[in-house]
């Protein structure tokens, strides 16, 4: 059985190289959504923003406003910007028409899956280029990642 101190470095050797795989993987993706997103003509937070959408029902402006942590005005602008694109659309709430609900279109939906698409794409061509450390490094992680999200 390994020492507290042994599995501490453990711990930070595969820490360190699962920060080292998340950093280089950022890079590789955030450049090919920053090419994919300048020809939408979109900002990051707007995809971001888009990404929530595709997977709740609706949003409302305050909802946006937290998971995007910005204000109300601001998450108001992002969700102009969007819907005069045709990737959200805005509706009233039957009960309360004060209260705007934000939905993602198909068009939305359809940049959404793709940008996933080309992602996940790009993720598997540098999985299979790790050697054995890395990717046991990386299984690791997720398992723990994976456990912690499960309590």
């Amino acid at each position: 059985m390994k020492s507290t101190n042994a599995t501490g470095a453990s711990v930070k050797a595969d820490a360190d190289r699962l920060a080292d795989f998340v950093l280089f993987t950022q890079r590789s993706c955030i450049l090919n959504l920053s090419t994919e997103l300048n020809k939408g003509n979109i900002s990051f937070s707007q995809f971001f923003l888009l990404t929530y959408l595709s997977s709740e029902e609706y949003l409302t402006m305050s909802d946006i406003a937290k998971k995007m942590g910005h204000s109300t005005a601001a998450a108001t602008g992002l969700v102009d910007r969007l819907e005069k694109l045709a990737y959200v659309e805005r509706t009233h709430a039957a009960e309360d028409r004060r209260k705007i609900m934000v939905r993602i279109t198909r068009k939305g939906a359809e940049l959404v899956s793709k940008m996933r698409s080309e992602i996940a794409s790009d993720l598997a061509n540098i999985l299979a280029d790790l050697d054995e450390d890395q990717a046991e490094a990386v299984e690791h992680t997720k398992r723990a990642i994976h456990g912690r999200t499960m309590h």
